[in-house]
């Protein structure tokens, strides 16, 4: 199985040579523009170009001696702009507003060609005198030395960023690692049911963790709102110069936030040796958070994303359910009994057993139990599926273990 992570180191790079590097990082936004924008005037039949096969051909060698930006640079602003209009044509697609792709941001994609990688310093494509050989700067024992110096981590591309207010470099690194699943491991599978919210808390395990203040995030969104706002009737051009800064400002802090929240709600299923954390189907609750903002909408598909990426790097699967009546059954182990009157905003009483728990943690431990019971009504691979709370483990027959952590 493929271990994928993101190491992110800080540079030093030589005074004489920094120059080189902001021109190329400058020049390499406007190759992204240039591409999102022929891509955005659409092929012959007026379609918005998606694919790198297509878009590449069209303005590549007019980019090439226009800008003299380094071929695999040059490839890897194609990728960058492609993407964008992709993500641009699927909100179209749901019936989303959106419009042509505008690139500002100080990010550099490099492919394998672009950078090489030698022990503790790497050698990047740009302009001026030949490449630019930048040093690594970390602590000997931290996770990035071990992702950089260890043969056990295959290096791929990297994105450089520049952060303007500290005036420093910072390369994020994908890193591969191949690690064996052993044969326990595939034949016992541990399940971490998680219920997502667009208000309170953004995430709730099957193990107890309330995670994310959601109603902070939405606070923070309508300060931002309110703001713009008022900027928006000065009409002047500092103003919207003004509204652009604060604008990036709470683009960076939400996905900061949400960051935050996907990396604390990875942390539950490795600390409890889960194998698998199991999500409500999107689709099967478009429904439900149809009334939220569109904000609110693209946080809570965007707290899932970010964390399957994450898990992907420790190993662990991420896998969704039909989430009916999940929210409505008794997920205690010995009743079940599902009822609309069970729940009453943020409590759940069973009218059958009496269990009083709260409604969203409810909610997760039954959608781990949905998951395993679809698994042991499938057959699926042989596999024995345990479903994690607070303190210990139930299997698909009901059998309660406590957990060994002391917990």
């Amino acid at each position: 199985m493929e271990i994928q992570r993101t190491a992110v180191v800080k540079l030093s790079i030589p005074d004489h040579r920094r120059d080189d590097l902001k021109r190329t990082m400058d020049t390499f936004r406007d190759a992204v523009q240039r591409f999102a924008d022929r891509g955005w005037e659409g092929d012959d039949n007026g379609y918005v170009i998606t694919t790198r096969t297509q878009l590449q051909p069209l303005v590549y060698d007019e980019v090439r001696e226009d800008t003299g930006l380094h071929a695999d640079l040059c490839v890897g602003a194609v990728n960058q702009a492609a993407d964008a209009l992709s993500i641009c044509v699927k909100k179209m697609k749901e019936g989303e507003r959106t419009s042509k792709p505008v690139f500002t941001s100080n990010t550099t994609v490099y492919t394998t060609n672009a950078i090489t990688y030698f022990d503790g310093y790497c050698s990047l494509a740009a302009y001026g005198n030949g490449r630019v050989h930048a040093e690594y700067v970390y602590p000997d024992e931290s996770p990035q030395a071990k992702c950089m110096e260890s043969d056990e981590w295959n290096k791929q591309g990297a994105r450089l960023r520049y952060d303007q207010q500290s005036d420093t470099y910072y390369l994020h690194v994908s890193v591969t690692q191949e690690r064996e699943v052993s044969s326990g491991e595939a034949e016992n599978r541990t399940v971490l049911g998680v219920d997502r919210n667009v208000d309170g808390n953004l995430a709730v395990t099957s193990t107890g963790a309330f995670i994310g203040n959601a109603d902070l995030l939405n606070h923070k969104r309508r300060e931002y709102n309110r703001c713009r706002a008022r900027l928006q009737q000065q009409g002047e051009r500092s103003a919207h110069l003004t509204i652009q800064s604060i604008g990036k400002k709470f683009s960076n802090w939400s996905e900061d936030f949400l960051h935050r929240a996907s990396k604390r709600l990875v942390s539950e299923p490795v600390s409890q040796d889960c194998t698998t954390i199991v999500f409500e189907d999107l689709e099967q609750i478009r429904e439900r958070i149809s009334n939220a903002s569109k904000f609110q909408q693209w946080a809570f598909r965007e707290l899932k994303r970010q964390t399957v990426y994450k898990a992907r790097a420790e190993g662990i699967t991420v896998e969704t359910v039909n989430p009916a009546y999940t929210s409505q059954r008794c997920s205690h182990t010995e009743c079940g009994f599902t009822d609309d009157s069970n729940r009453d905003g943020d409590a759940f009483v069973c009218q059958k057993c009496g269990k009083e728990l709260h409604s969203d943690y409810n909610a997760a431990r039954n959608i781990a139990h949905k998951f395993i019971q679809n698994r042991r009504t499938s057959g699926s691979g042989g596999a024995t599926y345990h479903l994690a709370l607070k303190s210990g483990t139930v299997n698909g027959n009901g059998e309660y273990s406590p957990s060994t952590a002391g917990g």
